[in-house]
């Protein structure tokens, strides 16, 4: 019995260890969002009162049976502030079953911009990747956007953008905000909007301002058409396509820059068995990423790239792992089922964790003024249950990758009913 407690108590201390430094390390980024919040403000309004000369843009839409979606898409495309004769807008018929490409086609009869490219038969419906790959070859534009079917992008969002690429040559690509258009549905899209506003205020904002590092989202950002051409697309092997991308587009020397006040509108999944099947996609997407790059990770010329790489792996990894081994013995001590015989506040420090963690969520979501005391609550709840169900989306990801060895297969996220665009 006194092995038993040793061992539970050598695993709760290293877990405790491996819990803090990834919440300290967070709190810093969440400190560097900060700071990247005030610069961007400042950024913002040096750019608004500046004139610039816009090059050539092609908006890629991928689109698999989106017709709840894309024509009100299509109308948020039409908005944008952007030179009429520089701007097309491309909308890539994947395989749709659905009324994808007749609404498309009465929006191609209103406005010459938008070009409608069905995917040859029998070739559809095989993965984002492979469907930008093919639209990419329809524009010859100096510049590609890339927006998802269910996007709403603010009028300025997509110029905000372009003009980071004309002003930072350093620059590959640059990415913009996503905010949850449905967070009010029910309880999961509130929750999801809290993590979405989080994860963009610490992993976006703060490791650009700290690393100089970002990543690709699935939506909101251009890129160089030659540089898209220079790395040959897209990789289709991979369900996290923009993560990817985004390693190879750092090993290419360039860098990509987050833009806070670019920002689009996004559905997010409103029932908890579709957001089960999307997270465990990303897991295994960033699985078949880390899996990729590993070994090349030592030879990095970036080495902010590479620790940030090394801190992905363990915020899938060992801090999930650290979280449930903590929680487990927490609850084993509470019930009088095993004790910690370590000394030391070790209980006191947990909790102490945990407090940060809320402060932390609190702080990275004022940015965008959604801080308030029943955000607060909503956190402590999230914590419980949200957060935990993370845990088993990481196994079942492992399972389903390395054990189970289940091919890799593009599942698309289900979009929820809204107004169906009224077709002639």
């Amino acid at each position: 019995m006194a092995g038993v407690e040793t061992g539970l108590s050598f695993l709760f201390v290293a877990s405790v260890i491996v819990i803090w430094f990834m919440i300290a390390y967070q709190f810093l980024l969440t400190v560097f969002g900060f700071k990247n919040y005030v610069r961007s403000l400042k950024e913002k309004e040096k750019i608004d009162s500046a004139d610039y000369q816009f090059p050539t843009c092609s908006i890629l839409i991928p689109a698999h049976n989106e017709e709840k979606v894309i024509g009100k898409t299509l109308e948020a495309m039409l908005r944008l502030n952007y030179p009429k004769d520089k701007l097309k807008i491309v909308v890539i018929n994947d395989g749709s079953t659905d009324k994808t490409r007749e609404i498309t086609q009465h929006y191609t009869k209103l406005d010459s911009r938008i070009i409608l490219y069905n995917v040859a038969t029998g070739e559809g419906g095989k993965g984002k990747s492979r469907a930008l790959n093919i639209g990419v070859k329809q524009t010859d534009s100096e510049i590609i956007a890339i927006y998802d079917a269910d996007n709403t992008p603010e009028e300025n969002a997509l110029r905000y953008l372009v003009i980071q690429l004309l002003t930072n040559k350093e620059l590959g690509a640059a990415i913009g905000k996503f905010r949850t258009v449905n967070k009010n549905r029910n309880l999961l899209t509130k929750f999801i909007n809290i993590e979405t506003l989080s994860f963009q205020s610490m992993l976006q904002a703060g490791r650009w301002e700290m690393h100089g590092i970002a990543t690709l989202p699935g939506t909101n950002f251009v890129i160089w058409s030659w540089l898209i051409d220079r790395l040959n697309g897209w990789d289709e092997d991979a369900l996290a396509e923009d993560s990817e991308l985004s390693i190879r587009i750092y090993k290419e020397g360039y860098k990509i820059k987050y833009v806070p006040y670019s920002i689009t509108y996004e559905q997010e999944p409103e029932k908890w068995n579709v957001w089960l099947r999307q997270r465990i996609r990303w897991v295994r997407g960033n699985n078949y990423v880390v899996a990729k790059f590993f070994k090349q990770i030592p030879y990095f010329k970036n080495k902010r790239l590479a620790f940030d790489m090394l801190y992905t792996l363990s915020l899938y990894y060992l801090f999930f792992i650290a979280i449930l081994i903590s929680d487990l013995i927490f609850l084993m001590g509470i019930f009088n089922l095993a004790g910690i015989s370590v000394p030391g506040p070790y209980t006191i420090i947990w909790i102490t964790a945990f407090v940060l963690f809320i402060f932390e969520i609190m702080f990275a979501i004022s940015f965008d003024s959604e801080d308030s005391p029943k955000k607060l609550w909503m956190i402590l709840l999230m914590y419980f249950t949200y957060c935990q169900l993370w845990i088993f989306i990481v196994i079942k990801a492992v399972y389903l990758e390395y054990i189970k060895k289940e091919k890799r297969v593009w599942d698309k996220t289900i979009r929820f009913e809204t107004e169906l665009t009224e077709v002639p």
